[in-house]
């Protein structure tokens, strides 16, 4: 989620994503090796190496909105739905170039899936029966489309659900549905595995010729598509086919066989080979419409074919409803990857980064700091390479955030303009120039971080205190019942008395004021409890509302955080929790080891610990256990808790009294009063929001107000580096 000032995370994975530390003798390699990929690429992705410069200049940049990379990333959607304000162009991407096969309305939705593995969880003749089916597989996390067919004289209405990639994963799924009794009573011949096993029929020069044929096979009824493919060499004009049959395996085929047998108007019928070229399946579609009226969807096969599909008419955006219905520069190449759909948006990469600026920072900002985070974006992409195999970059903060022409604004176009080309290198080499949302007062060093030292990514003081300007105070104050939590200063008010301990007293102002368990509102979490006008409680601090500069999180279980660390550590933790210290720190302060019950928490790099531990906005945190105490005894003794045994307290008529309230207030003998509990719970309070290397965005921020240039900024973050404009 995109907090105010920019994103937490820039180009860093959390643990097991498999993305390099930086300075590794891999991520150093410059984009010599990428000229080799422009071959593959038909030659539309073109690193420029300009004449005695060492940096590459990147023309078009490819950002993955979907796909699947295992270990890497992994986003899946099981359709792409396009349109376009004055239609699309649609065609194949081969090696000589790309080829326009037909063209789409203005504003026409139009689908995208593979020509995989699919459960048909129903087939009527009534759409009214199919939408409700369908509408149910919404509402059970299902993913559905409504597609015709004209079978028997009539048309029939299937429903389809899933992307899977093997038959026997779809059977699994048939297995699920087929209990859904909602949906059972809608199945009309059966629940059935869908497959890209076919017959082909034909090569007829015109889509309505083979809608034509299609039909003809419907008749006798066999479920048959219309197919498009590449135009030839020879004449240049796209050919068509169709596809009879939709089995999930080859002997499937065989009763498909015996009743296509007996239609002889176009020739005999060959066993397909989805491998053997590109194509397109056509789809009367009526997903989106819920209507009789039906679009048109695409179905290409899980490997081979390229679909580049760009805005009619030129300039103008291609909508992607899949991702937040974003309108993105360039064009979009359609394609399946590791036999999933890969969604891969294509488009000028100085246009790139006009989105990227303005989703990294509002564009309210200083110019200077828009410039400074333009050059560090560009930098930053520049470095990456193909670093997703299939695409340079990902449109989330993975990479860097990416949201298309709306995150564009008119003063980050004019920062990257302003600085167009411009790079930072570091001895000669482009930079892995990171940034963070807020380093919490003093960037990380790269070693606190990832392990290992980078010359230019070193600790250096940061003021992003700015980010708490005009934010409320929230007070920690003890409740009637005894527990603790955070109200927001405009619901309290002062009553001018104390408690015993000399804690001041406040008076709830307003009916139902929320008690929060950190000092911010949540709409995802339950106030620990709401309180009513007039209600008093005690004052046990104040703090500043959570946000880029200073965090509050917690309270965790020793549960929650034996979950959380699972699988973060080479060595499982030995449950339960029931202490945690911080072991070492690094030079701006971050934590870079923590002991769980005394013993080293072995994670594999120290910023895998903000996962450990429930998701902490960075490393800069201290730890209060707020089950953890030392209590004198009579004789003397001092007895540290956690332990085993029950706590007592002597009452005022020499009574022991047991205290096993939710919350315990502890006075210490220089009368200050600390909220523990009886039971072992932690909290973190912390600075920074990232992982605070490099660029600290609202530091940035600070310097422009100061008054410094985008250049002093850049050099101030990234230690020894040069700013150079196509490698000059």
């Amino acid at each position: 989620m995109r907090m105010t000032g920019g994103m937490p995370e820039k180009g860093r994975a959390q643990q097991g994503s498999g993305i390099r530390l930086p300075g590794s003798k891999h991520s150093r390699q410059l984009a010599y090796w990428f000229m080799v990929l422009t071959v593959a690429l038909a030659g539309t992705v073109a690193y420029r190496v300009p004449v005695q410069a060492a940096v590459p200049a990147l023309d078009n940049i490819r950002v993955a909105i979907f796909m699947e990379l295992p270990g890497k990333y992994t986003l899946n959607t099981p359709s792409a739905t396009l349109s376009g304000a004055a239609g699309l162009d649609i065609g194949f991407r081969e090696p000589g170039g790309t080829v326009a096969v037909m063209q789409t309305a203005a504003n026409e939705q139009t689908q995208f899936m593979l020509d995989d593995y699919k459960v048909r969880v129903a087939e009527t003749t009534d759409l009214a029966v199919a939408a409700a089916a369908y509408k149910r597989l919404q509402t059970s996390s299902g993913s559905g489309m409504i597609q015709s067919l004209p079978k028997n004289g009539k048309i029939v209405y299937q429903v389809l659900e899933g992307s899977y990639t093997t038959a026997a994963l779809a059977q699994a799924a048939l297995e699920k549905w087929s209990k859904d009794t909602a949906l059972s009573g809608a199945a009309g011949a059966g629940m059935l595995v869908t497959g890209p096993h076919r017959l082909e029929a034909g090569s007829f020069g015109t889509l309505a010729e083979a809608r034509e044929a299609a039909q003809a096979f419907g008749a006798a009824g066999i479920d048959a598509f219309p197919a498009v493919k590449p135009p030839s060499a020879a004449d240049g004009q796209a050919s068509y086919s169709v596809l009879v049959g939709a089995a999930a395996s080859e002997t499937g085929l065989d009763a498909v066989k015996t009743a296509a047998a007996k239609i002889t108007a176009y020739g005999s019928l060959n066993l397909f080979d989805p491998t053997a070229g590109a194509y397109l399946r056509i789809v009367n579609d009526h997903t989106i419409s819920q209507s009789a009226k039906a679009g048109v969807s695409f179905a290409l096969p899980q490997e081979g074919t390229k679909v580049w599909v760009s805005a009619a008419g030129g300039p103008g955006g291609v909508k992607l409803t899949e991702r937040y219905n974003r309108t993105y520069r360039g064009a979009f190449e359609i394609s399946g990857f590791n036999k999933r759909l890969a969604v891969i948006n294509e488009l000028p990469f100085e246009q790139y980064l006009y989105s990227v600026v303005g989703g990294e920072m509002p564009a309210s900002w200083p110019a200077e700091s828009l410039k400074a985070q333009a050059v560090a974006a560009r930098t930053y992409a520049l470095y990456q390479g193909f670093g997703f195999k299939i695409a340079h970059v990902v449109d989330s903060v993975l990479s860097q955030a990416y949201g298309g022409i709306g995150y564009e604004k008119e003063q980050t176009i004019a920062a990257v303009d302003a600085t167009k080309g411009e790079v930072m290198l570091h001895k000669g080499k482009l930079i892995e120039a990171l940034f963070s949302s807020s380093a919490g007062g003093a960037t990380a060093d790269a070693a606190e971080i990832w392990g290992n030292p980078v010359a230019y990514l070193t600790s250096v003081p940061s003021s992003d205190e700015v980010s708490e300007k005009g934010l409320y105070n929230w007070y920690r104050v003890a409740l009637p019942d005894s527990r603790t939590g955070y109200i927001r200063e405009d619901l309290l008010a002062p009553t001018g008395s104390k408690t015993l301990t000399g804690l001041d007293v406040m008076s709830v102002k307003t009916d139902g004021a929320a008690v929060r368990p950190i000092p911010l509102v949540q709409s995802s979490v339950e106030p620990v409890t709401r309180l009513n006008t007039g209600t008093r409680v005690a004052v046990l601090e104040k703090a500043v509302q959570s946000n880029e500069m200073s965090w509050v999180r917690g309270p965790f279980s020793p549960e929650a955080l034996l979950k959380s660390m699972s699988g973060k550590s080479a060595t499982a933790v030995a449950g339960p929790v029931t202490t945690l210290e911080v072991g070492k720190r690094g030079v701006s302060g971050r934590v870079t080891e923590l002991l769980v019950n005394g013993r080293k928490l072995d994670v594999k790099t120290p910023d895998t610990l903000r996962s450990a531990l429930g998701g902490l906005p960075s490393t800069r945190f201290q730890v209060d256990e707020t089950g953890r105490y030392a209590i004198l005894g009579g004789s003397g003794a001092a007895r540290q808790k956690p332990d085993n045994s029950a706590v007592y307290a002597i009452g005022a008529d020499g009574k022991p009294v047991k205290l096993d309230d939710p919350g315990l207030y502890i006075m210490s003998g220089k009368g200050t009063v600390r909220a523990a509990t009886k039971d072992p719970s932690f909290r973190f309070t912390g600075t920074g929001y990232g992982h605070g290397v490099g660029l600290s965005q609202w530091g940035a921020r600070s310097l422009a107000d100061a008054g410094y240039d985008y250049q002093y900024i850049l050099k101030y973050y990234y230690n020894n580096v040069t700013i150079s404009k196509d490698g000059r």
